[in-house]
């Protein structure tokens, strides 16, 4: 039985040296680095999901508040305003 085969002397790792080969060419030492770019619409909704401490304070006042008529039966909705809202929905 042959362990050593000529053959396979330089394809112990040919991904090392496709990485060498690579290196050589653009002439940069080192690795390379992975890079993102955030487009300016991206950044955008990352702003607007971001939700300042006043506007979360109002808006758990105004929850609390909800779950307080909720709770004592005094909350009630406009069935047709509901409906209005869901119409889109179902076409």
């Amino acid at each position: 039985m042959k362990i050593n085969e000529t053959q396979r002397i330089n394809a112990v790792n040919p991904y090392k040296n496709n990485n060498l080969a690579n290196h050589s060419i653009t002439g940069k030492k080192g690795k390379r680095r992975d890079e993102v770019q955030i487009s300016a619409e991206a950044q955008e909704l990352l702003g607007t999901q971001r939700v300042s401490t006043q506007d979360q304070e109002v808006r758990n006042k105004k929850l609390n508040e909800l779950k307080q008529s909720i709770d004592a039966g005094t909350y009630h909705r406009d069935a047709r305003q509901i409906a209005e809202k869901i119409l889109p929905y179902l076409k």
